[in-house]
């Protein structure tokens, strides 16, 4: 089955992508220099992508088309699935093809691999430690994500068990303190979101006394910024299921769970996207 998302292009990705690394348009560019001076036309490889590390595995389909592309007739067998917990050195895909076309897609199918799979595996880690303090707070991310990539990182982070915040600019108001700043209040902010018939409106809060108005204007998610534990629990006490309720700020492995068992519904974290370390997946080739 192809490998689809909304809003996202594989063929393109993979074209532009391998453009990129191939330096396709620029002066000497369009081609692999390395390998077409030392490996042979038609010599051909096999090769093995595992994991060095315990993760959680995303984006072997994308690895698949970067392969595909440049070797129509490759042999791919993946070994797993995105999603998937694997332990160290577990083989993720196994693949024969032509030398030259395996090897010039090789750091560009690695890359995604890597990237996408240290998101999924930092989210795991993240809904493991919510879930001591919550069996009900759910994981989001947010619009921290790489320029570009914000399709491929959201989707890897819901394979790590999290759920998606708003896509974009475009699904959801939220309204911040700069938009407040403008406004003249959360009140009237909130309110000329709901005039203009804008649903959902999410409200970001930083004081208690911010809830109140923020619901009477129409907020259908209050969002409570860099509260700590206790004052959280005041904030879902007064909402009291009125409106969704969200942690966002300060939170990392060591404060997740105490967020959580405020009683929130969600917890937020940016750095699932914005500072996710690369998993160790390697690739070795043995030519056939």
């Amino acid at each position: 089955m192809a490998f689809t998302l909304p809003g996202f292009e594989l063929t393109r990705f993979v074209r532009e992508t391998l453009a990129e690394d191939l330096g396709v348009g620029l002066e000497g560019g369009g081609k692999d220099v390395t390998s077409e001076s030392v490996i042979p036309a038609d010599a051909r490889f096999s090769g093995v992508m595992d994991s060095r590390d315990a993760v959680v595995v995303v984006g072997l389909p994308l690895a698949e088309a970067f392969f595909r592309h440049l070797d129509s007739n490759v042999e791919i067998e993946a070994l797993v699935s995105d999603g998937d917990a694997v332990t160290p050195g577990t083989d993720l895909m196994r693949m024969r093809g032509n030398a030259r076309a395996l090897l010039t897609a090789e750091r560009s199918a690695l890359n995604i691999v890597q990237h996408l799979s240290g998101i999924a595996t930092m989210t795991r880690d993240y809904v493991a430690a919510m879930r001591v303090g919550s069996a009900t707070c759910t994981l989001l991310d947010t619009r921290k994500t790489l320029p570009g990539l914000r399709v491929l990182e959201k989707y890897a982070t819901r394979m790590g068990g999290a759920q998606n915040h708003r896509m974009g600019l475009w699904d959801a108001a939220m309204i911040k303190d700069n938009h407040v700043a403008v406004a003249g209040s959360v009140g009237e902010a909130v309110r000329r979101a709901a005039e203009a018939g804008v649903k959902p409106i999410i409200c970001e809060v930083d004081r208690l006394d911010q809830i109140e108005p923020a619901l009477a204007a129409g907020a259908h998610h209050i969002l409570l910024d860099n509260m700590a534990p206790e004052t959280l629990t005041q904030a879902v006490a007064m909402i009291a299921g009125r409106a969704a309720t969200e942690a966002s700020g300060g939170i990392n492995l060591d404060t997740i769970a105490a967020k959580a068992a405020s009683g929130v519904d969600y917890c937020s974290v940016g750095r699932l996207t914005q500072s996710a370390p690369a998993a160790d997946v390697g690739l070795d080739f043995t030519p056939l």
